[in-house]
């Protein structure tokens, strides 16, 4: 069996006054799953406990789960930004092990990048599908890459899928189902860190994600009519 390292990913955000924010994303290799951050563990913070504000139609129950697995690995970004505005401007990078992306944008694009790998990872039922896409995260990616990502990304889960049923029918109605699902969660956390926040930053960047999930849900449902164009005349037999 290959001995995988774990996957991992440092944002550093860099603010015009000097100041500097960095936040380390770790993923068990095996998992997919975000390895704890250390600092967070035996905190109790009321806004991350399952019950609060919980999700609609949650699928986790009191046994195992006395907190929201995503608000609890949300919980230091949050109380991180919670006093900053999004719309204010910083460099935003992103080092991995095979290159490093940076942009120079709002709080908000870099807190959303972060937000997307952290609520795929957190070993939520409803974003466990999301975790390959987080597996080869791509920073700042716009609607369209993301759609193909995505699209691309299911695809090739049905195709392994179909090798060992041979009569299985590959659409997209289990991924609308799951974004419809995506949306519900997000809502949920918006809910819970409503009151935690003092400026929008963290708001902001989850209406952001929030906003995306609700494209591609439409997107989908028309059968990807946005992506068409790229294949035009260049179909592979």
């Amino acid at each position: 069996m290959i001995k995988r390292s774990p996957f991992e990913y440092h944002y550093q955000f860099q603010f015009l006054n000097g100041q500097i924010k960095d936040y380390h994303i770790t993923l068990d290799p095996d998992t997919l799953s975000m390895v704890p951050i250390a600092s967070a563990t035996g905190k109790t913070t009321e806004w991350v406990r399952l019950h609060f504000k919980q999700c609609r139609h949650c699928p986790l129950q009191d046994e195992g789960h006395a907190n929201c697995p995503i608000a609890v690995n949300l919980m230091e970004l949050v109380e991180a930004f919670k006093d900053l505005f999004s719309y204010h401007d910083c460099m935003v990078v992103c080092h991995t092990a095979e290159r490093t992306y940076s942009k120079q944008t709002s709080i908000m694009e870099g807190l959303s990048a972060i937000f997307g790998i952290i609520m795929a990872t957190s070993d939520c039922p409803v974003m466990e599908f999301l975790k390959p896409m987080a597996r080869f995260h791509l920073p700042f990616a716009t609607i369209e890459e993301t759609t193909v990502r995505t699209a691309s990304m299911y695809l090739l889960a049905q195709y392994f899928k179909s090798r060992n049923q041979s009569e299985m029918r590959c659409d997209f109605k289990a991924l609308e189902e799951h974004y419809s699902r995506v949306q519900v969660v997000n809502e949920g956390l918006l809910e819970r860190i409503h009151g935690v926040t003092r400026e929008d930053a963290d708001i902001n960047a989850i209406v952001t994600l929030h906003s995306l999930s609700q494209f591609l849900s439409m997107e989908i449902d028309y059968s990807l009519s946005g992506l068409a164009y790229i294949f035009a005349g260049r179909y592979m037999d």
